[in-house]
């Protein structure tokens, strides 16, 4: 084994792979990092973005969690958690894709109403 290593090729190569190895776990490092800090950000803007809270329909009956993630949590008569997924707002527009593949989208009215569907919630 001792002999493989007295090989100035064998010694070269091995360098150069260790280095190798080095350099791509600092770049997988630095890109976690980056994809860390575009989720903080993104939370951020989330966290400080109006409509983020409970909206609920006035019989109580569905209520939709914005998340400051981007996720939501749709409750449904006494079924929690009935719908999951994640929401996008665009100016007054909010889109929602279930994490079971179904898509929906509504309209804020104001600060206080969303229309979904044939459903209107409000903040709560």
């Amino acid at each position: 084994m001792l002999r493989i290593f007295k090989s100035p090729l064998l010694q070269f190569l091995t360098v150069v792979t260790l280095a190798g190895a080095a350099t791509s776990s600092f770049g997988a490092d630095t890109v976690k990092h980056r994809e860390t800090q575009q989720q903080q950000t993104s939370e951020n803007r989330m966290q400080q973005h109006p409509y983020v809270g409970m909206w609920v329909t006035d019989d109580g009956r569905v209520r939709h969690e914005l998340l400051p993630n981007g996720r939501y949590d749709e409750a449904r008569g006494s079924r929690e958690s009935a719908y999951r997924g994640r929401h996008e707002v665009t100016g007054s527009h909010i889109e929602y894709w279930d994490d079971t593949g179904f898509t929906a989208d509504g309209d804020f009215v104001d600060g206080n109403t969303l229309h979904h569907g044939d459903m209107v919630l409000r903040r709560r």
